[in-house]
C-alpha cells in the first residue's frame, strides 16, 4: 500500500522551470470505495464539487484514458464558470492524473475567466490511500503545464487561494460524504 504521506516529488516531469507543484491533502471520514465513487460518477460531483457558493449546473464525464470530465459551475452571481479534465491515467481506487483547464460551454479549452495570466493547463493528480479506521486520504496534485514562465509564477503566487478553493470544495466533499453514509445507513 502506498504512504499516506503525499509525494514530494513533482507530477510535472513535462513541465519547464522549477515551480513546486500545489499540493493539499486531506483524510475523509469515509472508505475508499466511497470517496472513489465521489469523483467518479457524475451525478455525485453535482452534489459538491467546487468552491463554496458555487452549483455545479452541467456534470458530464467519459472516464477512461483519453476520456474527458466537463463541467459547468454557477457563482453566487449567477456567472457561469466552465471546466474540463482530459484524463491521461486511471487506476480505479488509487489514482487519476489528467490535464485540467477552463473551458467553454461547448468544451473549448480558454483562458481563467478572471486572470488572463493563469496557465492554460494544468498536470494534475488525485491521488486515494487507506487510512487507519476506514477513513480515506485524498492528495491533489497539480503543476502549471506547457506554460510560460509568467504563466508559471502566476500560478505559483495563486497557492494561497488555490488552497482556501481546494479548502473549501474539500469541506463540501466532507459533508457529502457523511450525508451519504447517514443515508446509506437508514
Amino acid at each position: 500500500m502506498a504512504s499516506s504521506k503525499p509525494d514530494t516529488a513533482g507530477i510535472a516531469s513535462g513541465t519547464t522551470g522549477k515551480s513546486p507543484d500545489f499540493v493539499i491533502s486531506r483524510v475523509f471520514d469515509a472508505p475508499r470505495d466511497l470517496v472513489w465513487r465521489a469523483f467518479t460518477d457524475p451525478d455525485r460531483l453535482k452534489k459538491w464539487w467546487g468552491p463554496k457558493g458555487f452549483t455545479v449546473i452541467s456534470s458530464k464525464m467519459d472516464l477512461r484514458p483519453g476520456g474527458i470530465y466537463h463541467y459547468g459551475l454557477e457563482a453566487p452571481n449567477g456567472a457561469e464558470m466552465w471546466g474540463k479534465f482530459i484524463f491521461r491515467e486511471i487506476v480505479e481506487k488509487e489514482r487519476m492524473e489528467f490535464i485540467i483547464s477552463f473551458s467553454d460551454k461547448e468544451g473549448g479549452t480558454c483562458r481563467h475567466p478572471l486572470h488572463m495570466q493563469w496557465p492554460l493547463e494544468m498536470l494534475s493528480s488525485f491521488t486515494f490511500e487507506d487510512e487507519p479506521g476506514g477513513k480515506t486520504r485524498v492528495t491533489v496534485r497539480s503543476a502549471a503545464w506547457n506554460a510560460s514562465e509568467t504563466e508559471r509564477k502566476t500560478f505559483d503566487d495563486g497557492h494561497g487561494s488555490m488552497r482556501m478553493g481546494w479548502g473549501g470544495t474539500m469541506d463540501q466533499l466532507a459533508a457529502y460524504l457523511a450525508n451519504e453514509q447517514k443515508r446509506q445507513r437508514t
